[in-house]
């Protein structure tokens, strides 16, 4: 029996990394592109738009980013934020009692450009990497952490956000 339209549901592996490493970046990069298609049409007033004790779109939009950067610099490479990366985030990200900083005013072209700049710094600082350091500790003050576990979790997180801007989405295209 043919089946037409059937869907084929597989992993992938980016290619130019260690196979094990470049499925788990594929992983990543289907997260993101599920939430880039899902973006398309949105607008300014979608991205800012600030639902009763939610974050506005933007404002996720902004934290996924500029988290992915953290991580990438502060624990898989341990060194200084590059200065075109820094200059992706002029907004403090946290407020004084710790909630994320409401973003608003930045387009969607804005929100995607640091997406994709700093997925590309991401994913070229792993081009190297071999299964051995993947699995090397980073040994910080307040924990360990290896790559592999930084991947695993920036997957998690960014798809935690997804569903939230998907449901910010649904509620705000049904007005």
């Amino acid at each position: 029996m043919i089946h037409i339209g059937k869907k084929k549901l597989f992993l992938g592996a980016l290619q130019g990394y260690e196979p094990e490493i470049g499925r788990m970046l594929w992983c990543m990069e289907d997260v993101r592109q599920d939430l880039l298609s899902n973006l398309d049409g949105v607008s300014q007033s979608m991205l800012d738009e600030t639902p009763e004790g939610r974050q506005s779109i933007g404002t996720l939009l902004y934290h996924i980013a500029l988290i992915e950067a953290d991580w990438l610099y502060e624990e898989v490479l341990m060194t200084e934020w590059d200065k075109e990366v820094v200059s992706l985030f002029p907004i403090n990200h946290r407020t004084e009692d710790g909630e994320l900083m409401p973003v608003k005013g930045q387009s969607l072209d804005e929100h995607i450009y640091r997406l994709n700049k700093v997925r590309e710094v991401f994913l070229s600082s792993f081009r190297s990497m071999d299964t051995e350091d993947w699995r090397k500790p980073r040994v910080l003050e307040s924990y360990d952490v290896t790559p592999e576990w930084v991947v695993y979790h920036l997957i998690e997180h960014e798809a935690h956000h997804r569903g939230q801007i998907l449901q910010q989405l649904r509620l705000l295209q049904s007005f």
